[in-house]
């Protein structure tokens, strides 16, 4: 499918990696080619997206970016930009492929047989390697990174904020990759429930992501923020579980964790059916190739007939890569850090033709124009009065560790 999906210039490729939590992971699903589309950065992007939607019944895919926060807020947006996705980018696939098991459906106007013959026909194996490895460059230095936190810090102990989530980009220039042959081997490497491969003519996202923002089933909504994260140790098993352990009984990991919690239950508050909203689950662990997660999972009864545009807009940017109180720190994290977020801690996603959806986040995502050969990602974590600021510039690594691996 990888093979055969390269010619086209628009296709979105939702990939579960097989995970089967509770909760289920991403349908795996592959949209190819565009009937229509919708391609806008901030100003009335929700409202023109709903006209887009109301237009257009059944599937769409695409993203949003989080500089949509300057919608949803009083805000702006002046860093360096150096993919430069749109901030927001629905379309109507041509063909939508959908795999379950052994099974794959193919929903399409032409002759199915033909499109599974023309996948068949591909070669099996992504051949393609990193030739020229890209060089990699921090655009905040550690001691720049070290300093911020502590200003952080102190406008925490002012109470300006309680939790910021403040993140730094790792970037290449002059980079020449295949993204296609990248997302196979990071998701070999790193295989993640709400992994995605987004193309748009000459932007691809190249996304292994751990975490849901928001989806609907049905009347019910849920999201599963992450905050809470722990090393692996698949040499030593013992020093893994303790990790595990180490991870659930920290005390700062904990309130951070308990902080976004809150904050995903205000935000669905504005969605749901009053009294409806609970948390499902508080300080989850889940175990992935690099790292142990903290998830907790929050629902409710969405309000009848509202529109899911509304639902995203009512509720985005997602308070794992905010920090609380949402607009003040919004507001902060565009003061300290030096790089547009973009599509990074935006969410790629789908519509069902019954109206369905499902959204990742994100992050563990690498970003590259092909025409301009920018490659880009970015790392951060949740800060607190009490985080230590050299453990967090740790954090932040080990997060970018297997993207650079990729890339090596």
């Amino acid at each position: 499918m990888l093979n055969w999906v390269k010619p086209f210039n628009i296709f979105c490729l939702l990939d579960n990696q097989q995970y089967n939590f509770d909760a289920p992971a991403f349908e795996s699903l592959l949209a190819v080619g565009s009937k229509a589309n919708i391609e806008v950065n901030t100003g009335t992007a929700f409202a023109q997206l709903k006209a887009f939607s109301n237009k257009h019944k059944g599937w769409l895919f695409g993203h949003v970016g989080y500089d949509l926060k300057n919608e949803t807020e009083n805000l702006s947006s002046a860093n360096f930009d150096g993919v430069r996705f749109s901030d927001l980018h629905f379309f109507v696939p041509e063909i939508v492929l959908e795999l379950k098991g052994d099974q794959l459906t193919i929903f399409c106007d032409d002759d199915a047989t033909v499109i599974f013959g023309a996948i068949q026909s591909c070669s099996a194996q992504i051949l393609s390697s990193i030739k020229n490895p890209p060089v990699v460059q921090n655009r905040i230095s550690q001691e720049n990174y070290l300093t911020t936190i502590k200003k952080i810090q102190q406008q925490i102990l002012r109470g300006d904020c309680y939790e910021l989530n403040f993140c730094q980009e790792f970037y290449a220039e002059n980079a020449s990759i295949d993204p296609i042959a990248v997302y196979h081997q990071l998701t070999e490497l790193s295989p993640n429930p709400f992994a995605a491969l987004y193309k748009l003519n000459d932007k691809y996202c190249i996304c292994a992501s751990p975490e849901r923002y928001l989806k609907k089933t049905g009347d019910t909504v849920i999201s599963q923020p992450i905050k809470g994260t722990s090393k692996r140790d698949l040499v030593n098993k013992l020093q893994d579980e303790y990790s595990k352990t180490s991870l659930l009984n920290s005390n700062k990991e904990r309130s951070e964790n308990v902080m976004v919690v809150d904050l995903v239950r205000n935000d669905l508050s504005k969605i749901c059916e009053e009294g409806t909203v609970k948390v499902d689950e508080l300080f989850g662990i889940y175990s992935f190739p690099q790292v142990h997660q903290m998830i907790s999972t929050v629902s409710g009864r969405l309000q009848k007939d509202l529109h899911w545009v509304d639902a995203i807009k009512a509720t985005f940017p997602m308070g794992s890569m905010t920090g609380a109180p949402k607009k003040r720190v919004m507001e902060l994290i565009e003061q300290h850090e030096q790089t547009k977020r973009g599509l990074f801690s935006g969410s790629i996603g789908y519509i069902d033709p019954d109206g369905d959806f499902d959204f990742n986040v994100v992050i563990r995502s690498l970003l590259y124009n092909s025409t301009t050969q920018y490659l880009s990602f970015q790392t951060g974590g949740a800060i607190t009065f009490y985080s230590d600021a050299a453990q967090e510039y740790e954090e932040s690594l080990l997060k970018a560790e297997a993207i650079k691996a990729v890339l090596r």
